[in-house]
């Protein structure tokens, strides 16, 4: 009998290639995109029953079945089928979208009853069975037509369409699989695929499997074709969203916090988010680590990882989106611009926000979330101005008000505590807890019981040039020098030395010409008490840890030359100003230099040499 052979439409051929080579990055791609069609065909199958003649449908008799048969993989279905013209523009045009025409013509009809909105009928998608199959062959038979018909491709740029003898409605699929695609014809491996990428559609999958035990065939189904998102919150217990969290999250311990919404109107979808407890291990890397928000459309789903629906600071963020009105163009994987996801950007990231607004509430929980995330969360302040704020109010510091590693305090409680006239929030930055928590820089403020911020993270520095000031209080860093620093910080005059003495003008110049290389200025403070000396950088200089930060990364950092600062009333100095011995005088103050930028720094470019002079010094006071 003479074939009826018909050529693809629309330079098709050259289409195919592209799709069969570039246009998805993964080959079980193919499968979902089969399994959703099915879908659709079955819900077309329901929606058509609904309205007709039809009252009562069996849901129970619905299902999409996968077996492998000789060297093809089946996919079957019992949905509305295909007539010989629907073929025709459905699997002859890459363009066409039956699903979309046939919705058309339904709300045409009924609008009130079209809250059924489809992912594409044998779209697209289709031709991506042509990346793992030699040969495409669909038998179908649809309720409006009384023949069955098989098309068949090689996706070549040719297909047959012809008359078949097929007794029940629906479309069976047999992709001839390429030799070099074989781990398709394993039906675990198919089952690893179905659980990826369609565990929540609504369709039963049965997958034929051998029944060891009773050596015969066994229909399996594999997917939970339950999706709890889209169930009423109100009927949704603890237990359930939890058990549903470690289903996509099984390796990040429990969450905090979560939150289950759907939105409706011009924008339909909804999000179910989880904060966890636990940090996955790649986080901070780049290239490799993706957000955590899997992207579901009409509960098939397509992807994880777009860093177009959060922003980066939120990676930690995991949960699903599921939507039926997101713009993708001709591949699921590629998303297009638009305003949707401008829309749902911004929506999920003031959801986040304020979710952990209501977890800080909770200080136990809170503390863990800022263990594991701080440090990312920060990087909100210099990506997402418009919320910077909201950011600045769920930040958190370890503080001198505790002197404790695990105790931390909000902006909003350190502006509660701040002293009368206190017109600044003070903080210092330092490489660890216990640097900045005895850095000698904290002595008058102690002493005046003006609260500091403790920093020792490596971004702090980095993030503080974006924090400039809390609720028009301005940021000041003690361990900068400026002159014009508030009064509140002046200690009595009894207190200070008189500087205007003499050898105290002499020992100055002469500290100023040893250290004439290594410092920017010499000069006493009334701000130290237990320490002699202390480092500092002027206000508007680059400070000590942001030199390390871009030296880390590669980048040529001049060395700092730091303001020498000295405390006339401590015993060691005063010792000092009495030496008139030049050379002994010089291994003094290298002694007290070292010793500054040791505290400072954590670091001193020749240790050995600092031991040699401590122990010389040493030496020359037991021998005294």
């Amino acid at each position: 009998m003479k074939k009826n052979i018909y050529k693809f439409k629309s330079e098709i051929k050259q289409l195919l290639n592209i799709m069969i080579n570039s246009l998805y990055s993964k080959k079980d791609i193919f499968l979902r995109e089969l399994i959703s069609n099915s879908s659709d065909a079955i819900d077309k199958l329901r929606f058509y029953y609904i309205n007709t003649k039809y009252s009562k449908i069996d849901d129970t008799k619905f299902n999409i079945k996968i077996f492998i048969n000789d060297n093809n993989l089946v996919i079957s279905d019992n949905g509305i089928g295909m007539t010989k013209e629907e073929l025709i523009n459905n699997l002859g045009s890459i363009a066409k979208s039956g699903t979309k025409n046939f919705l058309k013509s339904i709300l045409n009809r009924k609008k009130k009853d079209s809250n059924l909105d489809l992912i594409g009928q044998f779209g697209v998608g289709f031709y991506s069975s042509f990346m793992v199959a030699n040969k495409v062959s669909v038998y179908t038979k649809s309720i409006m037509d009384k023949n069955g018909w098989l098309w068949i491709s090689d996706g070549q740029g040719k297909y047959t369409i012809d008359e078949y003898n097929k007794d029940n409605l629906g479309t069976d699929i047999f992709l001839e699989i390429k030799d070099s695609c074989k781990e398709f014809l394993n039906i675990d491996f198919i089952n690893k695929i179905i659980i990826k990428y369609s565990n929540h559609i609504n369709v039963p999958i049965l997958v034929k499997k051998i029944d060891k035990k009773n050596n015969n065939y066994i229909w399996k189904k594999i997917n939970i074709s339950d999706a709890l998102w889209i169930k009423d919150k109100s009927n949704i217990s603890d237990k359930e969203y939890i058990k549903f969290y470690y289903s996509i999250n099984p390796n990040l311990g429990d969450p905090l916090i979560w939150s289950h919404n759907k939105v409706e109107g011009k924008n339909d979808y909804i999000n179910l988010i989880y904060i966890p407890n636990t940090s996955p291990w790649n986080i901070w890397n780049r290239d490799e680590y993706k957000n955590g928000i899997k992207l579901y459309i009409n509960r098939v789903f397509v992807m994880k990882g777009i860093n177009k629906i959060i922003p980066y600071y939120l990676r930690f963020v995991q949960g699903i989106i599921d939507t039926n009105n997101l713009s993708l163009n001709i591949s699921r994987e590629i998303l297009q611009d638009s305003n949707f996801i401008n829309v749902l950007r911004l929506s999920l990231t003031n959801r986040i926000l304020k979710l952990l607004s209501i977890l800080s509430e909770n200080k136990e929980k809170y503390n863990i979330f800022w263990k594991e995330f701080g440090n990312i969360f920060k990087e909100g302040l210099a990506e997402d101005e418009n919320n910077r704020y909201k950011i600045s109010l769920l930040l958190r510091f370890c503080s001198t008000f505790y002197n404790e590693e695990n105790k931390l305090v909000s902006l909003e409680d350190y502006l509660n505590r701040m002293l009368p006239g206190q017109d600044k929030i003070y903080y210092i930055i330092s490489d660890n807890f216990l640097s900045a928590v005895n850095s000698p820089h904290l002595e008058i403020y102690r002493k005046k019981k003006i609260e500091v911020l403790l920093m020792f993270n490596r971004i702090d520095e980095w993030m503080m040039s974006y924090l400039l000031d809390f609720k028009n209080i301005k940021f000041f860093s003690i361990n900068k020098n400026d002159i014009n620093e508030s009064n509140i910080l002046t200690l009595e005059k009894s207190n200070i030395h008189t500087l205007n003495d003499k050898n105290s003008l002499i020992f100055l110049s002469k500290v100023k010409n040893i250290l004439l290389d290594k410092v920017k200025d010499v000069k006493f403070t009334n701000k130290l008490d237990i320490y002699p000396v202390v480092v500092t950088t002027s206000t508007n200089e680059m400070s000590t840890q942001m030199s390390k930060l871009l030296s880390s990364v590669g980048k040529n950092v001049p060395k700092i030359k730091y303001l020498f600062e000295i405390n006339p009333n401590h015993i060691l100095i005063k010792y000092i100003i009495s030496i008139n011995d030049d050379n002994l005088l010089k291994k003094w103050i290298y002694y007290l230099y070292n010793q500054a930028i040791l505290i400072e720094t954590n670091y001193l470019d020749n240790s050995s040499k600092f031991i040699n002079l401590i122990n010389d010094l040493l030496s020359m006071l037991i021998i005294k």
